[in-house]
C-alpha cells in the first residue's frame, strides 16, 4: 500500500523548508556539537542541543494556525469542555488553551513545542498529539525500570526483576557509562520501592500518569503504561521501558528511590541516573541538526491526488487506521529469553500474531501484537492459525491484546468477522465524521470532481448506509449536517454510516464462529488502543466475551480499552484531502507546515450499541476479571496465559 507520506516524497518540494529562521550558535559555543555522533548522552546534554534554536514567532504562527485548524476536524473537542467521569482528569478548553499559548513569551523554539507537546499529550487522546520531530528526537532512560506486582498477597512497585538481563540489551554503548561514574545499577534489580521523590511509588506513578503518558482516556489504562511490561514490537517479542523509565523526554537527569535491595531488609536513598538515546538521523551541529530534524521536507505536507506527479503513481482504495504512536517502538529492546514462550508456534506466527497451543490441548492463544503490518498476510495468518486450532482439537480460544496500540480499522473488523461467522453481519460500529464548515466543501468539492475512494477518505463510496446498501461516490452524506449537541454546544455530525471492510477481506470468512463464543476470553493490560479498543469493546458488546486485565493500581479501576476513538487521520492526510479537492486556498485551510512535525487527530467517531449517543471512547466499560501481576507473570506471557485459563476457562 502506498501512503501519503510515500507520495508526498516523491514530489519535488515546493515550500521553503525555512531553516534560516533558527539561527544557528556559533560553533565555538555549540551545544549540538557535543552530542553529534553520540548514540548515548546525558539528558542535560541533549537539553542544552533543544535549546539551541531561539524563540520565532512566525514558526509559532504557522504552527498554532495548523493545529486550530486540524483541530476543526477533532471529532471529540467539545467533550474535553466537560469530559464525564471516569474521565473528567481529561478536561480542557481547547480553544483557550490555544490562545494562551500563542500568548505567552517563550524564551526558546523549544519550550513553545515542549508547551504544545505537553497540553496535546495531556489531552490523553493519542490519536491527537503534536508530535515535533525536532523535539522527540531523545528518548531518556533509566536502567531500573518500575513494574507493579504482588509478592507475598501485597501488591506494591518493583524495580523489574529482570532488569539486569533487560537493560543490558541495549548494549555495552548504554551500560559502559554507568561503569563508568562507578554506578552498580544492576544491585537494583527486584528491589522494593519504597519511594520516588519523596512520594509514596503509586502517588509518583500517578503523576506521570497524569503528566507525561498521554495516550488513553481512562487514568487507571495510564497507570500501566508507567511501568515495564512485554509486548510485540514489529513482529518481534519485545519489553517496553514504560513511560517512567523510557519517557521521550529529556528534562529530567535522575530519579530517587528509597528502596529495599534483595537479600536486605535495609531501606536506603539511591539516585539513579538517566541516559539520553539519540533516534534521529546523523547531524554535526546545531545547523544540521535542525535540517535533518526540524525543518519541513518532503514528507512533511499533503499533496494533491490528482496532479500530473501522481498520474505515474498506482493508487488503490487506501486503508482507515486507528493506532497510536508509541514512540518508545523507535528503541524497541528485545524480550530476555527466558521470557519467550518456548512452546512451538503455530503456522502464521511470522507477522504481528504470535500464536501457540497450550499444553492442555485445549487452548490456543493468538498474542496479537497489534493490527498493523501486511494487510492481507493478517487475514491469512488468521485464517492458518485457526485452521491449526481446529485440525488440533483446540476448544477454546486466548485472545492476548497486551499493548497492542491499534492499526488498520478492517483488520480489527476481520478478526471479529472471523471469530463471529459471516451470518452475525456487520462487524464494526456505526460511525460518523464532524460536519464542519470545510468537511462539507470537501464533499460537495469531491462530488464536483468525480473523486472515489481511492483519493479520498471523505467519498461516499467508502461507506455503506445502516441497512448494508453500499453509498455511492456521488452521495453527500454530510450536507445536510444532523444536529448534536455536546456539553451545550452545537456540534452538527454527518449522517450515521457503516465502514465497508468487506470489500478488503481477502480470505473468505466462515458463515459460522470456528469457536464456541462463550469459550472465547481476552487478556490485556488495558494498554489497548484504537483498533484493538474496538475490536475487544465489539467482542464485549456484542457478544459478553470474558476480558481481564492485569496490573494497574490496587484499589482503582482499570478500563479493558485504551484509546477508543475509530479512524485517525495523521496531518499529511488531512492535507492531502484538502489539497485534492483543490481547497488548499480555502479560508479555513490549514497552512504547510514550516517544521517537520505531526499534529493527527480523531477523524471519526465510533458509536457505542449499548448507548447510540455515546461514544464508545467515554462509555466506561470495566473488565469481568481483574489481577495483579505477579513475579511469576509480569512479563512472561507464557506463565500469564496460563494463569488466566485457569480462572476464565473454569467449568
Amino acid at each position: 500500500m502506498v501512503t501519503i507520506a510515500r507520495l508526498a516524497s516523491s514530489l519535488v518540494v515546493t515550500t521553503c523548508l525555512l531553516p534560516r529562521l533558527i539561527s544557528a550558535a556559533p560553533s565555538a559555543t555549540d551545544p549540538c556539537v557535543k552530542v553529534a555522533g553520540k548514540t548515548f548522552v546525558l539528558p542535560a546534554d541533549a537539553l542544552a542541543c533543544y535549546k539551541a534554536f531561539p524563540f520565532n514567532e512566525t514558526l509559532r504562527q504557522n504552527v498554532l494556525t495548523t493545529v486550530a485548524r486540524v483541530f476543526d476536524f477533532f471529532t471529540f473537542e467539545d467533550y474535553y469542555l466537560n469530559s464525564p467521569p471516569p474521565f473528567q482528569e481529561s478536561t480542557v478548553d481547547i480553544r483557550a488553551t490555544i490562545a494562551k499559548l500563542n500568548s505567552t513569551q517563550y524564551p526558546t523554539d523549544y519550550d513553545f513545542s515542549k508547551a504544545l507537546y505537553d497540553f496535546t499529550t495531556q489531552m490523553n487522546d493519542g490519536h491527537t498529539r503534536w508530535f515535533p520531530n525536532c523535539y522527540n528526537a531523545y528518548q531518556n532512560i533509566l536502567p531500573s525500570p518500575p513494574i507493579t506486582v504482588e509478592v507475598d498477597g501485597v501488591q506494591g512497585v518493583y524495580i523489574a526483576f529482570d532488569a539486569v538481563d533487560f537493560i543490558s540489551l541495549l548494549g555495552t554503548d548504554y551500560t559502559s557509562f554507568f561503569d563508568s561514574i562507578g554506578f552498580d545499577w544492576k544491585r537494583l534489580a527486584g528491589a522494593k520501592v519504597l519511594q520516588i521523590n519523596g512520594q509514596d511509588p503509586y502517588s509518583y506513578v500517578d503523576t506521570i500518569a497524569s503528566t507525561v503518558s498521554g495516550n488513553y482516556l481512562d487514568h487507571g489504562v495510564r497507570v500501566n503504561s508507567v511501568f515495564s511490561s512485554y509486548r510485540i514490537s514489529g513482529t518481534d517479542f519485545s519489553q517496553r521501558l514504560g513511560d517512567l523509565a523510557g519517557p521521550m523526554d529529556v528534562t529530567q537527569t535522575s530519579l530517587t528511590f528509597n528502596l529495599i535491595p534483595v537479600n536486605s531488609t535495609v531501606a536506603e536513598t539511591v539516585t539513579v541516573p538517566y541516559l539520553a538515546n539519540y533516534l534521529g538521523p546523523p547531524f554535526i551541529d546545531s545547523a544540521s541538526y535542525w535540517e535533518a530534524n526540524c525543518a519541513a521536507n518532503a514528507a512533511t505536507n499533503g499533496v494533491d491526488l490528482k496532479a500530473p506527479q501522481m498520474k505515474a503513481v498506482a493508487i488503490t482504495r487506501r486503508h482507515a487506521k486507528g493506532n497510536i504512536i508509541d514512540q518508545s517502538n523507535s528503541n524497541a529492546i528485545g524480550l530476555p529469553p527466558q521470557f519467550i514462550p518456548s512452546l512451538p508456534s503455530v503456522a502464521g506466527s511470522e507477522g504481528v500474531i504470535k500464536s501457540y497451543i497450550l499444553p492442555d490441548n485445549q487452548t490456543g492463544v493468538m498474542f496479537v501484537g497489534s493490527f498493523e503490518g501486511d494487510f492481507d498476510g493478517f487475514q491469512a495468518d488468521v485464517v492458518s492459525i485457526i485452521t491449526t486450532f481446529k485440525n488440533a482439537g483446540v476448544t477454546q480460544l486466548l485472545i492476548d491484546l497486551t499493548n497492542n496500540g491499534g492499526g488498520f480499522v478492517c483488520l480489527g473488523q476481520f478478526l471479529h468477522q472471523y471469530l463471529s461467522g459471516s451470518t452475525f453481519g456487520y462487524p464494526g460500529f456505526v460511525s460518523t465524521v464532524r460536519a464542519n464548515t470545510l468537511a462539507q466543501k470537501i464533499v460537495a468539492t469531491d462530488i464536483e470532481l468525480e473523486l472515489t475512494d481511492t483519493l479520498s477518505f471523505y467519498t461516499g463510496d467508502n461507506y455503506a448506509f445502516l441497512n448494508g446498501t453500499h453509498m455511492g461516490a456521488n452521495f453527500n452524506y454530510i450536507t445536510p449536517s444532523v444536529p448534536f449537541i455536546v456539553n451545550g454546544r452545537s456540534d452538527p455530525t454527518s449522517q450515521r454510516f457503516h465502514d465497508t471492510c468487506e470489500l478488503g477481506f481477502s480470505q473468505k470468512v466462515p458463515a459460522d464462529p470456528p469457536f464456541d463464543l462463550s469459550k472465547v476470553a481476552i487478556v490485556n493490560n488495558g494498554n489497548c488502543a484504537s483498533t484493538c479498543a474496538m475490536f475487544s469493546t465489539l467482542m464485549n458488546e456484542r457478544h459478553g466475551t470474558k476480558i481481564a486485565v492485569f496490573g494497574g493500581k490496587p484499589g482503582e479501576d482499570v478500563q479493558f480499552k485504551g484509546m477508543a476513538g475509530n479512524q485517525v487521520l495523521e496531518w499529511v492526510d488531512i492535507d492531502t484531502e484538502i489539497k485534492t479537492a483543490g481547497l488548499q486556498n480555502d479560508p479555513l485551510a490549514p497552512p504547510d507546515l514550516l517544521v517537520s512535525g505531526n499534529f493527527r487527530h480523531n477523524w471519526r467517531t465510533a458509536w457505542s450499541f449499548l448507548n447510540e449517543s455515546v461514544p464508545i471512547a467515554y462509555l466506561s466499560e470495566l473488565p469481568l476479571f481483574r489481577f495483579p501481576y505477579t513475579r511469576d507473570t509480569y512479563n512472561n506471557p507464557l506463565n500469564l496465559w496460563t494463569f488466566a485459563v485457569s480462572k476464565l476457562f473454569e467449568a
